[in-house]
């Protein structure tokens, strides 16, 4: 799995994606930190990376439009780093399972 980790989420998941074997890369790393919803998917679709945030928009435009684009929506509220790297120890199968089998949007509840 690629995934670009949007701004909502810390540094710390993108490089425990790549601990486990997964190019993460966190959008202040690619000179995406303030830019808007758009110029992410377009990154994303160019790199061929999985959005992973929290922001309910990019569910809704997975779902409306038709560009190529996967997103895992992470939905667990306002929680510590460990809580947010537990749920994803917990889930990184399925959800890696769930993208490689086409689903477009897996949520983390």
């Amino acid at each position: 799995m690629k995934s670009l980790i949007d701004n909502q989420l810390p540094e710390s998941l993108a490089n425990y994606l790549c601990t486990k074997g997964h190019d993460s890369l966190h959008v202040l790393n690619v000179g995406l930190g303030s830019a808007k919803d758009v110029a992410i998917c377009e990154y994303a679709v160019e790199h061929a990376f999985v959005i992973v945030t929290k922001d309910q928009d990019f569910s809704r435009q997975v779902m409306q439009i038709r560009a190529p684009i996967q997103v895992v929506w992470v939905r667990l509220g306002n929680c510590r780093k460990s809580i947010l790297l537990t749920a994803f120890e917990r889930r990184l199968p399925s959800i890696v399972a769930a993208l490689e089998g086409g689903d477009r949007l897996v949520e983390i509840r």
